[in-house]
């Protein structure tokens, strides 16, 4: 049988696999060694059992991914988010959906620290919804801007997605942290005048919050220093050389345990962050493994040279096929966790890239934006399970409903940036 046939069936038997249920990172470390087997040899397939963990788990760059992590939950845990709620609580007081607006504004900064969509979207969600529920607030748009809100963790730098991206397709990743800057805050823009158009539209979705007056309001600016602080030292250092996206992140991680030592966090709950820190970056390293397994397979495989052929033959125009992969992405997003995807689809899709000629970092940007748009869309819209999980009296259908102007909003972002892909490579190392 040809490589591309063995090729094809793998990719086949991974969709089978994950449907069934079987854990990403198993299904791919099970697909790549048999793949790997059937065209070079089972000795080459078990030697490279051996191999691969020692290479994922010994590269310098993946370190990173541990004190992000770690930053995040520190940052969750040492009371940070509530302070950053209070603080955009009070500079949005007095407007029509201003508590939503500060939701989504808090979302965006806490993103900054966390990395993380998810644990953006369940700390906010702790911290945020009580506050608007109390206040009356329809609970499909306090759900819904949560949900969206949480997803600016995807793309806002420092982010897990970006990183894994740089890692595997071998590109910096200061590059791809300073192209995520402008799209991410344009999303945080964007979210604020979504929350702003539907108040105009139906106004009896909420109400004004408490008036607050211009002092209360530049006092309580002294609650971002901490967030600003971290992230302008770590984008900064990178962005001037200073140190590496990988001393950034422990640079950041320092800064973060320093002020949760301050705000009072002592021994259990030090440890408690931790011990959450290396079970969530043993499930990231895990899929890491499996996807460099898979990468492997592919590699040998040469399907992704079989379908650039194809593409080529159709006479198909570069802008065309990166539509293409993005709407593959909207649909895969659909069922699948954002890391999953990304460490599953890249090997196969960069090939395709490189080949047309298209900027990887561009490409880069428009494939984790899309694959943010999955973390809010049914059927298996993660964001919105965390806050379902959060929030058990609130319907999956209401969240749903609330989150659907987020999705014509992100849809609006990537037209944007398919349309002008200045906005993503303009602050380029």
């Amino acid at each position: 049988m040809e490589s591309e046939a063995i090729g094809a069936i793998g990719l086949g038997l991974l969709l089978v696999l994950m449907i069934l249920r079987v854990p990403v990172a198993l299904t791919m470390l099970i697909v790549g060694v048999v793949g790997f087997a059937q065209i070079i040899s089972w000795d080459a397939a078990v030697a490279q059992l051996k191999t691969v963990p020692v290479e994922v788990l010994s590269n310098y760059s993946f370190s990173a991914v541990p004190m992000f992590i770690l930053m995040g939950v520190l940052a969750a845990h040492s009371g940070m988010a509530g302070k950053l709620f209070d603080s955009t609580r009070v500079i949005c007081g007095g407007w029509k959906g201003g508590l939503a607006i500060a939701a989504v504004g808090s979302c965006g900064i806490f993103s900054a620290i966390s990395g993380s969509s998810l644990a953006t979207a369940s700390t906010m969600t702790r911290v945020a919804l009580p506050e608007m529920e109390r206040y009356g607030y329809n609970r499909g748009l306090a759900t819904g801007a949560l949900a969206a809100g949480g997803t600016l963790g995807i793309m806002i730098p420092p982010s897990i997605a970006l990183l894994i991206y740089a890692i595997l397709t071998e590109q910096s990743v200061g590059d791809m942290f300073m192209a995520g800057l402008i799209p991410g805050l344009l999303g945080l823009v964007m979210y604020s005048l979504t929350v702003t158009l539907v108040m105009w539209l139906r106004p009896s979705l909420a109400v004004a919050g408490e008036p607050t007056a211009w002092k209360e309001k530049l006092l309580s600016l002294t609650g971002l220093v901490p967030f600003f602080g971290v992230f302008l030292v770590m984008i900064l250092g990178i962005y001037f050389g200073a140190f590496t996206p990988t001393e950034g992140a422990s640079v950041g991680a320092f800064a973060t345990l320093l002020y949760a030592l301050v705000k009072g966090m002592r021994g259990a709950q030090l440890w408690a962050s931790v011990q959450e820190t290396l079970a969530l970056s043993a499930v990231v390293f895990f899929m890491l493994v499996g996807a460099e397994t898979l990468g492997y397979f592919i590699s040998v495989s040469r399907i992704s040279f079989s379908i650039t052929d194809v593409l080529y033959g159709m006479d198909l125009t570069p802008l065309v096929v990166v539509l293409c992969i993005l709407v593959l992405y909207f649909v895969l997003g659909m069922f699948m966790d954002s890391i999953a995807m990304l460490v599953i689809t890249v090997p196969v899709v960069y090939p395709i890239i490189q080949a047309m000629g298209i900027d990887p970092v561009w490409f880069g940007i428009l494939t984790v934006l899309t694959v943010e748009l999955g973390l809010m869309t049914p059927p298996v819209g993660m964001n919105v399970f965390v806050i379902k999980a959060m929030a058990p009296h609130v319907g999956l259908g209401e969240i749903f409903k609330g989150v659907a102007p987020f999705v014509v909003s992100d849809l609006l972002r990537l037209a944007l940036l398919i349309a002008f892909p200045i906005l993503s490579t303009m602050f380029l190392l």
